[in-house]
């Protein structure tokens, strides 16, 4: 048996972000609106049958570690001690999302890899099994097998769905920088002079359509860190703000940082703008 499967895996942006206190466990609840955009890494598995497993990894971009320590690799890993199958898989990644950028692309490819190999081997898990095994890989894995829009709660892993944003453009441009996420929460102080975005007003205005209650209702609270480690992230803000956009913010833990436009001519204005200053920068 030789079976093979490409599937795209995409990208993440937190239209808004609120860290809601810290826990004893270390970890931060959350409340936070993300929203999937079409911008993609591909991946393509082949399976075939094997007296004993063995899982092969490449990617076309040399910066994406190939041992145990991607997590394309152990999503693989667990899935086939989950189910008990052993196999010989070899897994290519294109690569096209920024790494460090708050786009979530290594969850994004573990969630891919995990449905891949279940629609693969005929689904012997069904989804609240994926979802536990996505869980134990990330916080962010969960979303990911379900894309869309949704509200994010607890580490991130309570999902409850939400409309998505409508009648939008949405240009992302990364700086030439990059941010440790474990950095940005170790380094987050949330005291009573922290400004917390009202994300029930910005759950509201998706429900309505209406770019413009949102943007006044959204924020990133981690942005108070990231923007302090690297200026360019607000420098970049206000410009998307200068050249049109409704609002703009800081995805995640950055450095990516997106503007949402309300008209396609607009965005590809911003778009051609901000390609002066950075390759890594998209209209989706």
């Amino acid at each position: 048996m030789k079976k093979e499967l490409e599937i795209k895996c995409p990208a993440k942006i937190n239209l808004a972000l609120d860290v809601v206190n810290r826990r004893d466990d270390g970890y931060h609840n959350l409340s936070m609106i993300m929203q999937e955009i079409k911008l993609f890494d591909i991946l393509k598995i082949s399976v075939c049958d094997s007296s004993k497993s063995s899982i092969q990894f490449s990617c076309d971009n040399e910066s994406i570690p190939s041992d145990d320590n991607n997590l394309v690799v152990k999503a693989a890993k667990l899935f086939f001690e989950k189910v008990g199958i052993t196999a010989q898989a070899r897994i290519h990644l294109r690569k096209n999302i920024p790494s460090g950028a708050g786009l979530g692309g290594g969850s994004s490819d573990a969630a891919g890899t995990l449905s891949a190999l279940n629609m693969i081997f005929e689904n012997p898990l069904d989804d609240d099994l994926l979802k536990t095994l996505a869980k134990s890989l990330g916080a962010d894995v969960p979303f990911f097998l379900c894309g869309g829009c949704m509200l994010a709660e607890g580490i991130g892993e309570i999902l409850t769905p939400l409309p998505p944003l409508k009648n939008a453009f949405i240009v992302l441009a990364k700086p030439k920088v990059s941010i440790s996420t474990a950095y940005v929460y170790k380094n987050l102080i949330l005291d009573e002079t922290t400004i917390h975005p009202d994300i029930k007003t910005s759950i509201s205005a998706l429900q309505n359509s209406d770019i413009d209650a949102l943007a006044k209702s959204a924020g990133n609270v981690l942005e108070t860190v990231a923007e302090n480690m690297h200026p360019e992230i607000k420098e970049y803000k206000n410009k998307m703000l200068a050249l049109g956009a409704s609002y703009s913010l800081m995805s995640g833990s950055g450095s990516s940082v997106f503007g949402i436009f309300k008209d396609k001519s607009s965005a590809e204005k911003a778009l051609s703008e901000f390609r002066k200053i950075t390759k890594e920068s998209y209209l989706v």
